[in-house]
């Protein structure tokens, strides 16, 4: 599923093509989404003026003249920009149409989601239960022992809540704990101050290299141009079990949290 890099990616690449521009109409070729289009979303957002794309947490905040566009990428779904005339694919779902270009929503499972709202979307209820960005200065090794104070659920699930740290999901949360040396199935509540100041160090440290290298391109996801995120060749456990740690030589091992495939070292990680 595209994480915070990739979906903070796309947006970057929005932001230099469309806003200022108006959205000349919506084309839905399949309303069956995570959640159904609303049956007036072509009227209600048609000849509104683009003023920004914002990002909370794995959403992308389309901000026009009435109201804000909510749209989620889920787990497969890819937002890129062509000439308004090219022939849609068989999982193009959706376009919005700014004059000769189009934004497509390309979504294989369908669990992606777009959502009009009027006004901002602070309120609203996918928005307001998120937490604390994880790039934000507000997140510290202080705010992270705090949070983590009587929690004996494992460290890993825990920074994958998005009620608590938003878009830290399942490739970043694993490469973070390498990084900061944490097993992942340490409960947060004993994490020590010291090592909550190097897992939100290491935190942050992964993310950026991800936006660096234009995230992670597993599957399905592609840069809003067409291209390909490269950190995936970065990875230093996720995807590598059976393989030798590039720090120690020992072989990274995988285990299952919560329905999901963890990859950790033994030796490195304690």
């Amino acid at each position: 599923m595209p994480e915070l890099p990739e979906v903070e990616i796309t947006r970057r690449g929005l932001l230099h093509e469309l806003p200022g521009r108006k959205l000349d109409a919506v084309v839905a070729r399949h309303t069956m989404l995570r959640y159904p289009l609303q049956p007036a979303l072509a009227r209600m957002v048609a000849g509104q003026t683009l003023h920004g794309i914002d990002r909370r947490g794995k959403y992308l905040l389309f901000r026009l003249d009435l109201g804000t566009l909510i749209v989620h990428l889920g787990m497969s779904g890819s937002l890129r920009l062509v000439p308004a005339g090219e022939p849609a694919g068989k999982h193009d779902h959706l376009d919005l149409l700014f004059g000769a270009r189009a934004l497509r929503l390309r979504d294989p499972r369908r669990f992606g989601a777009v959502l009009w709202v009027r006004g901002v979307a602070d309120a609203h209820p996918l928005i307001a239960p998120l937490g604390i960005e994880p790039l934000s200065s507000a997140f510290t090794g202080t705010w992270l022992y705090n949070a983590t104070r009587g929690r004996a659920t494992a460290v890993k699930l825990f920074l994958m809540n998005s009620h608590v740290i938003v878009g830290v999901g399942n490739i970043y949360a694993s490469e973070s704990l390498f990084r900061a040396g944490v097993d992942p199935r340490t409960p947060a509540g004993k994490l020590s101050r010291k090592r909550c100041d190097r897992l939100v160090s290491a935190i942050k440290a992964t993310l950026e290299a991800a936006l660096a290298a234009g995230g992670s391109s597993v599957r399905d996801f592609i840069h809003s141009d067409g291209g390909a995120g490269w950190f995936q060749l970065q990875h230093f456990v996720y995807g590598r079990d059976g393989e030798p740690c590039r720090n120690c030589g020992s072989e990274v091992r995988i285990l299952q949290q919560g329905q999901r495939s963890t990859f950790h070292c033994p030796r490195c990680q304690r």
